[in-house]
């Protein structure tokens, strides 16, 4: 049997392009999703017997032990790979974003709860599994601004670096039980829910700054993370791959 992949978040945006590419590849998909239910069912509609929607708030440790019940219920498995990609509301216009001095600690711990306090939730849940059967993936999904802040997403940046603190400490904990933890970074993605109210000019200018000359895709970026999933590759972890055309070196 496939393995079963959950990707919280995976109901709409990049979520959902991860979610296809992994349906894509043969995987069984759990979508987790808390506000986007109309979305994220209607995706498990289209893409067949493979995928579920299940409604979580990732923040609440008892919420997300009810949501691997169901879904064990459903699949007959707890998941064998973890992809963290949900995020609270946000949308991308740095015009309107707050600068250093105007930006509340509220609206940094928002971030923090969806960002680092659900991915705990969902990987000690998934661990279990995990550690019984010596393999597992955790997939973090992080930015290109913790390496080079050119916009103001404070609050949004802070808890994508805490989550790249997370994915390397993480991994040296668990690698012993065969679990690899790893992060693919992007930029601006060419076009998501939260990217949609990106002024054009923004995406041409970076697309003229990019080696490759022109932003990346959802779907490229979706395609990268299916490939921390892979057998190929089993000898990595800790690691965190920027996808943005070249646009970040590491």
């Amino acid at each position: 049997m496939s393995k079963l992949v959950l990707v919280s978040g995976g109901g709409r945006g990049l979520g959902a392009a991860i979610t296809e590419s992994f349906v894509k590849s043969g995987y069984r998909v759990a979508i987790n999703y808390y506000n986007s239910k109309e979305k994220a069912e209607e995706l498990s509609i289209k893409l067949g017997d493979s995928v579920q929607a299940f409604k979580s708030d990732i923040r609440d440790e008892k919420q997300v032990s009810r949501m691997y019940e169901e879904i064990n219920l459903h699949f007959k498995s707890y998941p064998d790979i973890l992809v963290n990609n949900a995020m609270t509301n946000y949308i991308f216009n740095g015009d309107l974003r707050k600068n250093a001095e105007n930006i509340s600690w509220n609206e940094i711990q928002n971030h923090l709860d969806v960002t680092i306090k659900g991915s705990l939730n969902l990987i000690q849940a998934s661990t279990p599994k995990m550690k019984e059967q010596n393999f597992g993936r955790v997939i973090n999904i992080g930015t290109n601004l913790v390496q080079n802040p050119v916009v103001p997403y404070h609050d949004y940046t802070i808890a994508k670096g805490g989550l790249l603190a997370l994915t390397r400490t993480f991994a040296k904990d668990l690698g012993q039980f065969g679990i690899t933890v790893n992060m693919v970074s992007g930029g601006l993605l060419k076009v998501t829910d939260a990217s949609a109210a990106t002024p054009d000019e923004v995406f041409e200018a970076i697309a003229q700054m990019t080696p490759l000359q022109k932003v990346t895709t959802v779907q490229d970026f979706a395609d990268a993370v299916v490939f921390f999933a892979s057998d190929a590759s089993r000898a990595i972890t800790g690691q965190n791959l920027t996808v943005d055309g070249g646009l970040t070196f590491n």
